[in-house]
């Protein structure tokens, strides 16, 4: 006899789930939403967090066939989420850093073409450029500045970044396009000479 859907434990649902039953994982979502939820706001914030736990649940689909289940799936689950945060947090913090970076290296590039502007200018230049930057990445929507995040910024092959996002190499080179091309828009909107 089996057991009803909702009395099931964790483990035969993920089984089930492998065996093609999809409202298996919709039950495995319900019992653990909140607490993914949860998790992400307490490591991330409330910036986007409807995304990170669609991310969490998307990488799980994607990973039951690998996942050992010996182990608990809550355990499994939680480890998803915390990269998807790690991975969200990290992102965020080479984006600031990077922005500085190629703030700085701007106005070093307008400072060269303009040597008759004084140098008590530029720090206020440069907190200039870089809140643009912060402001111009923020307009992007949350795909378009990971890509452009990952490839413009970390520097990851676009190959890499289709793994870690989960989606083609056409997919990359669209958004990342995209993203560029809203990105220049706003800051010539903003008045940088590009």
């Amino acid at each position: 006899m089996v057991s009803p859907p909702t009395q099931r434990d964790d483990l035969q649902l993920v089984r089930d789930c492998v065996a093609g039953d999809r409202l298996s994982f919709r039950l495995l979502y319900q019992r653990h939403q909140q607490k993914v939820r949860s998790t992400l706001y307490q490591l991330c914030g409330a910036d986007s967090l409807d995304d990170l736990v669609q991310e969490v649940f998307l990488r799980a689909w994607k990973g039951l066939p690998k996942f050992r289940q010996s182990s608990q799936f809550s355990t499994w689950l939680y480890r998803i989420t915390f990269n998807v945060a790690y991975d969200r947090r990290r992102a965020l913090a080479v984006g600031r850093s990077r922005q500085v970076t190629l703030a700085d290296e701007h106005l070093a590039n307008l400072a060269d073409a303009r040597h008759d502007e004084p140098l008590e200018s530029t720090p206020l230049s440069q907190i200039h450029y870089r809140d643009l930057i912060q402001r111009g990445l923020a307009q992007l929507s949350e795909d378009h500045r990971q890509v452009l995040v990952f490839h413009d910024l970390e520097e990851l092959p676009q190959k890499e970044i289709a793994q870690i996002l989960g989606i083609p190499v056409g997919t990359i080179k669209s958004r990342l396009f995209h993203a560029r091309a809203a990105l220049r828009k706003f800051l010539t909107s903003q008045g940088v000479e590009l």
